[in-house]
């Protein structure tokens, strides 16, 4: 027999083991594209543990930790898991509480039961997947409903900066979870002194999510509906805090805010920060300056008073106003951003537009908190003078 058709028919063959190979790779990276999105092993891994984490702070909070300072190691380790156990419960509507439990009641009785298990075993696997099924349905639903009020809310600030002559404006809010509480604003309106100016606003509700962001709608109303009257700086603010305070559940709902108003001619920024946290001027020289006159946050005194600032911007200079999210963003070590690192983010700038300094603070934000999930709302405001 002549080697030719032999190594033909051993090359066909290893072409097709080849082929079949390719196959499976290929339905293996559909596979993978579909159920991870892409994401590769040490992405994927990063992910499930910060979801572990958060997961564990959120039922651990139900916990009464201290009770257990006194008992036995042993004691303790098993109390402890009770109490972690009974916390994810009873985020369970009680009938599905009560499917739950029956359906473990049936797995032990499975245990120690000597009929067909392969079939006892479908049983389970079923009445668990109704479970998850209905969680799902209920999640999917909920999400479907913030995804509305995240478009909802997304139609109460500006999608871009207004146009100003001498400045450049950026902003941007990362939400903690589908909706925010915090709120910027950029937007001219007559001064009762005569002449336009140009208000800006940084907001930043108590709590997060549905609450908030529901009082921060109602902020924002209040706000434009007073803008739009012939008010002073001071005046607008004493009338925003009165609306709080009715509508704070005893202090309880709380706001802080920062507002300004920029009046081009002088190239002055008056203010008035309300609890808010002192926005930063980087000076044009390098130095730095906090804006810090003000009061107490909106919502928690009806009679209370607030003093105004004035600051002159020049060319180069650039002011920034954060949220608390920015500051107390936490990496996996639960160690904060810190307001150091912010400073040493803007010191480092290099010149370039008010955006570019936003996604600078934004990036280095990014850098130090790694995968771990955020847990606030995070939102700046840039404005650089030319």
């Amino acid at each position: 027999m002549s080697q030719q058709p032999l190594i033909g028919s051993l090359s066909r063959t290893i072409q097709n083991i080849g082929d079949f190979f390719n196959k499976i790779a290929a339905s293996f990276n559909e596979f993978w594209k579909r159920w991870a999105d892409g994401m590769t092993p040490e992405a994927l891994w990063a992910d499930f543990r910060a979801d572990t984490q958060a997961g564990y702070k959120f039922y651990s909070r139900d916990v009464d930790w201290e009770s257990f300072q006194t008992q036995k190691p042993s004691h303790r380790r098993l109390s402890a898991f009770r109490a972690l156990a009974w916390a994810l419960l009873t985020k369970l509507t009680p009938a599905r509480r009560i499917f739950l439990l029956l359906t473990m009641v049936f797995v032990v009785f499975v245990l120690f039961s000597t009929a067909d298990s392969g079939f006892n075993i479908l049983i389970i696997t079923f009445a668990l997947l109704l479970l998850i099924a209905l969680e799902l349905a209920d999640r999917v639903t909920m999400k479907r409903d913030l995804e509305i009020a995240r478009d909802i809310q997304s139609w109460l600030v500006p999608s871009s900066p207004p146009s100003v002559e001498g400045i450049e404006l950026a902003f941007a809010t990362r939400p903690a979870n589908t909706v925010s509480g915090d709120y910027y604003d950029a937007f001219r309106r007559d001064h009762p002194a005569g002449g336009e100016r140009l208000l800006l606003v940084v907001a930043d509700v108590a709590g997060k999510s549905i609450p908030a962001a529901l009082l921060m709608a109602t902020i924002q109303a209040s706000l434009r509906s007073l803008a739009a009257s012939p008010l002073s700086l001071d005046e607008l603010v004493l009338g925003l805090n009165r609306y709080a305070c009715a509508n704070s559940l005893a202090g309880s709902r709380f706001t802080t805010a920062f507002i300004g108003e920029w009046d081009h001619s002088l190239c002055t920024l008056r203010y008035i920060n309300a609890g808010h946290n002192s926005p930063i001027v980087r000076r044009s020289s390098g130095a730095v300056e906090r804006l810090e006159a003000g009061g107490l946050p909106l919502g928690i005194m009806a009679a209370g008073r607030y003093e105004s600032g004035q600051i002159v911007l020049n060319s180069g200079d650039l002011l920034v106003v954060f949220t608390d999210g920015v500051v107390e963003a936490e990496n996996a070590s639960e160690a904060e951003f810190g307001e150091a690192r912010l400073l040493a983010s803007l010191a480092s700038l290099p010149s370039g537009t008010a955006n570019d300094a936003l996604q600078a603070i934004f990036s280095s934000v990014d850098l130090f908190v790694g995968r771990t999930r955020q847990h606030d709302d995070i939102t700046a405001l840039i404005l650089q003078v030319r």
